[in-house]
């Protein structure tokens, strides 16, 4: 039995890595925003003190969608930057055993060739709409890469894809791509009208279920040990408007979707090239899109009905 801290354990990947945890019989500390403000270095010192844990995942992030990337540049960029580097120094003053943290596919340079290979990070400079969020946590895989070479730190970088699933954040404004299109597909449909989109509905994204995000940390801690950022993805992509055609049908949404071209699409394609993750650690992801669309669909009702479908807090 490992003692482990999860930054980021209410949130969304994070309570889902925390059952798997606990499932696996290990001893699991889950700290959450309401008593460790990582943005302090001194509730940062005090978690790791509490903590005394031989493993670290730090997941802690402040992220939304486009809308609230483009009202909150400053903050995200801060936030996302002061978080990892208070989180890599008490990892290095606690010498902790190993460092897992997860970076985001935001980081990527705006027009990266398909599919984004981790080389390929450094080759321009990423979408604007999310630029500041994806340049702090690029800052932060610097940062883990110095802090092993000079102290070292056995610090992991992993780069998820847009991540969908059960108990994700369904808010309209904040919200993850899949997410905000369930609910607000669901909510239109029920006042009988159309569902405006952002964008022209071109842009491509890849997503991955929060299960298999959980099963690709757990793999890396367990098998990685190396300075080189690695992603996980499921290697299909989608056009945002072949994605809103899917949830509409999954959600049984009798509208129409109309597109708002005056309102940004973000980044044109976004797919990432896993072998890495595959060849270091055994990683794959096996759950289908629409699997998934439907276990999300089918989480958010419930909760909803059951009162419970408001967004969380990490």
């Amino acid at each position: 039995m490992t003692r482990v801290l999860v930054t980021g354990g209410g949130g969304f990947l994070g309570s889902h890595l925390v059952e798997r945890l606990e499932r696996d019989e290990h001893d699991v500390v889950v700290a959450r925003s309401a008593d460790y403000d990582l943005t302090h270095l001194d509730d940062t010192a005090r978690m790791f003190e509490d903590a005394d844990a031989e493993l670290v995942f730090h997941l802690a992030a402040e992220v939304g969608g486009i809308g609230a990337n483009r009202a909150n540049p400053g903050r995200y960029w801060y936030a996302n930057l002061a978080m990892g580097a208070h989180v890599l120094e008490q990892a290095r003053i606690h010498k902790t055993p190993k460092l897992v943290i997860a970076g985001t596919v935001c980081a990527y340079p705006k027009l990266t060739p398909v599919p984004f290979r981790e080389e390929d990070l450094w080759s321009g400079y990423p979408e604007e709409t999310n630029a500041p969020y994806g340049v702090a946590k690029k800052a932060v895989l610097v940062g883990a890469q110095a802090y092993r070479e000079q102290y070292g730190l056995n610090a992991i970088f992993l780069l998820p894809a847009n991540l969908y699933g059960p108990r994700d954040n369904f808010d309209l404004e904040t919200g993850h791509v899949i997410a905000h299109l369930i609910r607000k597909m669901i909510e239109t449909d029920e006042r009988g009208e159309d569902v405006v989109l952002w964008g022209d509905g071109s842009p491509t994204r890849e997503f991955l279920f929060v299960e298999d995000c959980v099963e690709g940390l757990v793999l890396a801690a367990e098998r990685y040990d190396g300075p080189e950022p690695v992603n996980l993805g499921a290697e299909k992509e989608i056009s945002i408007s072949e994605l809103a055609g899917l949830v509409a049908d999954v959600t049984d949404f009798r509208g129409r979707i109309v597109w708002d071209t005056t309102k940004p699409g973000g980044q044109p394609r976004r797919s990432l090239d896993t072998s890495r993750a595959r060849e270091l650690f055994g990683f794959e992801a096996w759950t289908p899109l629409r699997e998934g669309i439907e276990r999300t669909v089918a989480w958010y009702r419930a909760a909803r009905t059951a009162g419970v479908g408001e967004p969380r807090s990490a």
